[in-house]
C-alpha cells in the first residue's frame, strides 16, 4: 500500500510540475487551433457583414474540393518542395562531408557557411529579386557573358523562369541548414568502420554508398521532416520575389491562404485552407516519424 500510495504521489507531482507547460502549449497552440476549425464550418465573409455569420457544416470544405485554384497552389507547392529539398540534400550532403574533413580553419568554415541561414528570409527573397530584377541585373550580366544567354531574360514574366530564382533563393538560403543536421549524423559513425574498409580495399565512392549513406538515413529522415514542413508552409519567400505571379503560376497554398484571408476577407473560407495545409503537413510528419522510427528499431534489432 505504501509503494501504490507513493506512485500516486509521484504521479500527481508529474502533473503538477508539466501542468503550466501543458496549459501554456493548450493557449499557444491548441486553443488556436481549434477556433480554426470552429471558423472554417462558418460562413464569415468580411465583404458580407449582414449575412451574419451562419454555420454551414463542410461546406467550405467541399468548395475547397472543387477549386481549381486550390490544386493548382498545392501542385505549385509540392514542385516547390520537391526539387528544393532534393537539391539542398545533394550540396548539403556534399558540404557536410567537406566540412567533417580535418583541416586547418574547419570551425571558421563552418561558421561561414551558416551565413545564408542566419540571414531573414525576406532579406534572401530581396537579394534574390534584386539579383534576377531586370534585363541589366546581375544573372543576366553574368549568363550573357559567360554565353549561356544570347540575350537578356525577363526571368519573372514567365512560369518557366520565374521558378528559377525562388528554388536558387531557397536552396542557397537553406543548404547551410541541412548541411549542419547531416553533419551532425556524419559525426556519429565510427571511423573505424571506414578504416577497415579501406583495409580491404574500398574505395571512397563505395564507402559513400555502403558506409555513410545507410549510417546516415536517421538523420536524413530528420532533415526531410523539418525540410518537408518548411517547404509546404512556404510563404514570405515567393511573396517577396513573385508574388505567386506571373498571374498565379507560382502562387503556393499558404499565399493561396493569405489571399483568401487577409486580401478578399473570406475568414470561413481561409481557416479552412488554414486546416487543410495543417492536416497535410500534419500526415506528412506522421509519415516521417513512422518511417524514422521504423528504421531504428531496425537499426536496433
Amino acid at each position: 500500500m505504501r509503494k501504490i500510495s507513493r506512485l500516486g504521489y509521484e504521479a500527481r507531482l508529474g502533473w503538477a510540475l508539466v501542468g503550466p507547460a501543458l496549459s501554456v502549449i493548450a493557449l499557444i497552440a491548441i486553443f488556436p487551433l481549434g477556433w480554426t476549425v470552429w471558423e472554417s464550418l462558418h460562413l464569415h465573409e468580411l465583404r458580407m457583414p449582414w449575412l451574419g455569420q451562419p454555420f454551414i457544416g463542410l461546406a467550405n470544405y467541399v468548395e475547397i474540393a472543387k477549386d481549381p485554384r486550390f490544386w493548382a497552389a498545392l501542385a505549385h507547392t509540392a514542385f516547390f518542395t520537391v526539387v528544393s529539398i532534393s537539391l539542398e540534400l545533394v550540396i548539403g550532403l556534399f558540404l557536410a562531408l567537406a566540412m567533417n574533413r580535418v583541416f586547418r580553419g574547419r570551425g571558421f568554415v563552418r561558421a561561414a557557411v551558416l551565413v545564408p541561414w542566419a540571414i531573414p528570409t525576406v532579406v534572401a527573397a530581396l537579394l534574390w529579386r534584386f539579383i534576377f530584377e531586370s534585363q541589366g541585373g546581375i544573372a543576366n550580366a553574368l549568363l550573357v557573358d559567360a554565353h549561356i544567354l544570347k540575350q537578356p531574360l525577363v526571368w519573372f514574366i514567365q512560369t518557366s523562369t520565374a521558378w528559377v530564382p525562388v528554388i536558387l533563393a531557397d536552396v542557397w538560403k537553406t543548404t547551410p541548414f541541412v548541411a549542419l543536421l547531416l553533419l551532425a549524423g556524419l559525426q556519429n559513425i565510427d571511423l573505424s568502420l571506414y578504416e577497415a574498409a579501406a583495409v580491404d580495399g574500398a574505395n571512397a565512392w563505395w564507402q559513400l554508398r555502403h558506409i555513410t549513406l545507410p549510417l546516415l538515413k536517421p538523420a536524413i529522415l530528420v532533415t526531410l521532416i523539418f525540410r518537408t514542413l518548411d517547404g509546404f508552409r512556404v510563404f514570405d519567400l515567393i511573396y517577396v520575389l513573385t508574388g505567386g505571379g506571373p498571374g498565379t503560376s507560382t502562387e503556393p497554398v499558404a499565399l493561396y491562404t493569405f489571399n483568401a484571408l487577409l486580401q478578399n476577407l473570406r475568414f470561413g473560407y481561409g481557416s479552412a485552407l488554414s486546416v487543410v495545409i495543417f492536416a497535410i503537413t500534419f500526415g506528412l510528419a506522421l509519415i516521417y516519424v513512422r518511417g524514422l522510427g521504423v528504421r531504428l528499431g531496425g537499426e536496433e534489432a
